[in-house]
């Protein structure tokens, strides 16, 4: 299923790194990021994920949310958001409901071997619950800073 911008945002429930529950349409009146990375600790999650650490202040000014998913663990999210001092949520898809209701588990390949996995890409959720931007092709290093400017012209 592919998602388009101005439909509703499939809602869900993940557990965080800690383990508590949060489900999207609680979030309902405030911008949420929803960015979907492929692993913990890998270089390029890792360069998307202190992009997103570096820029929060800027996040929170905004009163957007920021939650980040992938389908690795409770626990490996833990060590990944103490490693890096991620003030944001992650969230542990590990059934791979999410992924698949917004379209982002599919076909990858690295070095020349094919594969299942996350494909990375982003989802700006307005305060009403409806997609506002997708975000397809992600450079992890910018990828924050692109949100926090198309925040600013959708005057958030």
């Amino acid at each position: 299923m592919k998602l388009e911008e101005k439909q509703k945002a499939p809602d869900f429930t993940l557990p965080d790194q800690g383990g508590a529950a949060h489900t999207l349409s609680d979030y309902r009146g405030s911008w949420v990021v929803v960015y979907f990375y492929p692993k913990d600790n890998t270089p390029g999650c890792t360069k998307e994920a202190c992009a997103f650490r570096d820029s929060f202040p800027d996040f929170k000014k905004l009163k957007a949310v920021v939650l980040g998913v992938s389908v690795d663990s409770v626990g490996s999210h833990d060590k990944f958001a103490a490693r890096h001092e991620l003030p944001f949520t992650l969230l542990s898809d590990e059934e791979k409901k999410v992924v698949k209701a917004y379209g982002v588990w599919g076909k990858k390949k690295f070095m020349g071997r094919e594969y299942m996995g996350t494909v990375r890409t982003s989802f700006l959720i307005d305060p009403d619950g409806a997609i506002a931007k997708i975000y397809r092709k992600v450079k992890p290093a910018e990828h924050a800073d692109e949100i926090l400017a198309d925040l600013g012209e959708l005057g958030a």
